[in-house]
């Protein structure tokens, strides 16, 4: 009989041991995972988790310091597009890369939500697969007049052509045409210092 119970109490010491060693595995296992999540992951991971109905507004501080609010639309390998939330009564959108970022905002109840990421590079879909140079290729392709901010300011115009590590803008006013009457000048913009392209 005293046998009987000193065997029970091991058998529970020995589970209770193995429980606690298991747990400490998981934590593990968990404190490795979001080490490995990229910015890129946690954007990706908000994207998946809300509902197109509730988008998903975060506040960025680019590079230069300033503040916008967007909501993701598109996230690309090194850049995502955004509808721009302010005050303007037209809908307004943009491209931002994702090294022009030096900080997120985004509410506490979305950030479990954010943390869900990492579990997309196996199966990544076309537009992960894209980088920040293609997409601008393909403005260029179009024609179609941006602006292009920098921190040395905002620069309107059309892409003429995009190389490994900048782009060509002629620039021109807004609300006209490419045209080469109206370029004022073609100004070479390396891709690094793009923080931000406006649709």
């Amino acid at each position: 009989m005293r046998w009987d119970s000193l065997f029970d109490d091991l058998e529970s010491q020995l589970e209770r041991e193995i429980s606690v060693e298991e747990s400490d595995v998981d934590a593990e296992e968990e404190r490795l995972r979001l080490g490995r999540l990229s910015l890129r992951d946690r954007l990706v991971a908000l994207q998946h988790s809300v509902t197109p109905a509730a988008h998903a507004a975060l506040g960025l501080i680019l590079a230069d310091g300033k503040r916008i609010t967007v909501c993701p639309v598109l996230i690309g390998r090194d850049w995502f597009s955004a509808d721009v939330i302010d005050d303007s009564t037209q809908q307004r959108q943009c491209i931002i890369p994702l090294e022009s970022v030096t900080g997120v905002s985004l509410p506490p109840a979305l950030v479990r939500a954010s943390l869900a990421g990492g579990d997309d590079a196996r199966h990544p879909d076309l537009s992960a697969r894209l980088g920040l140079a293609f997409v601008l290729r393909d403005l260029c392709r179009r024609r179609r007049a941006i602006e292009i901010v920098t921190a040395a300011g905002s620069l309107h115009g059309t892409i003429d052509r995009v190389g490994k590590d900048h782009v060509d803008l002629a620039m021109h006013e807004p609300g006209t045409p490419r045209r080469a009457s109206e370029v004022t000048e073609l100004r070479l913009i390396p891709l690094v210092s793009v923080m931000m392209v406006k649709l």
